[in-house]
């Protein structure tokens, strides 16, 4: 059987692929410590479980308008006044199965064939292969460790042609945790302002979970010559442990969301109805359990840095939010395991996976083979086995 161009474009998910060959080691007996996962390890807040048994029992269980019920475009204009202080409306929203679709719907949108779109490295690893899908060409702007993993203006200015379509950026960052200041943010924008064909899809997912002396902003925040240009991508799964629910929001240039809902239409319809009027609770509800949320991931933090920082030649800048690490890890290439030389972040972490039954993401899926990326959403007693496995394993290793 033939198939499409198109799919010989993207990669499977590593992050994915991993968390399936530590299922498969499970289902043999090993007990895997999975420092992969890529979601809150907290359940969903009892008030919004309750909100959809409510919706069920009032008979919220048909289509819905193809962009999402007016509740939750309602809720999400009033947390974007609370929380970003600008002003939206309903017309201004799509809702949708997740912010990865909600990214995915606008990159279809708005870019073709011939396309860049520009995107910081360390970066998502279904970024680049949602911009291929699309027809366009991912160019990455690498960002050095020596500045924290964030892009620099001359960089960016650097990498703008007059191909640029979108600069996709992400802050708090998935893989490294660092999130932009206002004054580096106001910098970026500088650089954006005299490039009027440049939008920017702001990947703002992990912007609720910030640690302590981090304020939120992103590009459209700081520059209001910015907001007409800036498609915000969020939703419910981070900061509300709603990762299975499925509801992201895409909000934006009018439209340009009215294209993407005309996409939509013609792939999945509308979100599941019952999550949506959940996710309504979820952003009208009390705000108790993310607030605790987040400062147990921040006390996790720390433990997990003192940890990298006990760990000879292993450099980790400190993150500000999400919930991952992301460690160099490269003094350890060149040395001999069991199963032959490692030379690179994969062979690193199919020796991790195989002679530690510890599951950790290679860097290279995040466009920077030098790291690895841990993920400190589990329970603190599985972090204190996972960095007693991950010591051993290290020292394990030859010279």
């Amino acid at each position: 059987m033939n198939l499409a161009q198109r799919v010989m474009r993207i990669k499977p998910s590593a992050t994915l692929a991993i968390n399936a060959k530590a299922k498969a080691l499970q289902k043999q007996g090993a007990h895997i410590v999975n420092f992969g996962v890529g979601e809150p390890d907290f359940d969903t807040p009892q008030h919004i479980q309750e909100a959809a048994v409510q919706a069920m029992h009032e008979g919220q269980t048909r289509y819905t308008a193809v962009s999402g019920v007016d509740e939750l475009k309602d809720a999400v204009v009033q947390a974007l006044n609370t929380n970003y202080g600008l002003a939206y409306h309903r017309e201004n929203i799509l809702v949708s199965c997740g912010g990865k679709h909600a990214l995915y719907n606008l990159l279809q949108a708005i870019v073709g064939p011939g396309d860049e779109v520009i995107i910081p490295s360390p970066y998502w690893v279904s970024y680049p292969d949602m911009v291929a899908l699309a027809g366009g060409t991912p160019v990455f702007v690498p960002c050095l460790e020596a500045n924290g993993f964030k892009m620099q203006p001359d960089q960016l200015e650097q990498a703008i042609t007059p191909k640029t379509r979108l600069l996709i950026f992400n802050s708090p960052s998935n893989p490294t945790g660092v999130h932009y200041s206002r004054a580096e943010l106001t910098a970026l924008a500088e650089a954006l302002l005299h490039h009027e064909h440049v939008s920017i899809a702001s990947d703002d997912i992990y912007y609720r979970i910030l640690f302590t002396g981090h304020e939120w902003a992103n590009l459209a925040m700081v520059n209001a010559e910015l907001r007409d240009r800036t498609f915000i991508i969020n939703g419910v799964s981070k900061t509300y442990c709603m990762t299975g629910w499925r509801i992201g929001y895409l909000i934006g240039n009018t439209q340009v969301v009215k294209a993407a809902t005309d996409i939509q239409s013609q792939s999945t319809s509308n979100p599941t109805t019952i999550s949506q009027f959940a996710a309504v609770a979820a952003l009208r509800g009390d705000q108790h359990e993310v607030t605790k949320m987040v400062r147990i991931f921040e006390q996790r933090c720390h433990y997990v840095l003192d940890r990298l920082a006990a760990l000879p030649q292993v450099t980790c800048p400190t993150p500000a939010g999400a919930f991952y690490v992301f460690p160099n890890c490269s003094a350890y290439y060149g040395r001999r395991g069991p199963g032959g030389m490692i030379e690179s972040s994969l062979d690193l972490s199919e020796y991790l996976m195989e002679t530690a039954h510890l599951a950790v993401v290679p860097g290279s899926a995040f466009g920077e083979d030098h790291c690895i990326r841990i993920s400190y959403a589990l329970p603190m007693e599985d972090l204190k086995e996972g960095f007693d496995r991950l010591e051993k394993a290290l020292q394990t290793l030859s010279a």
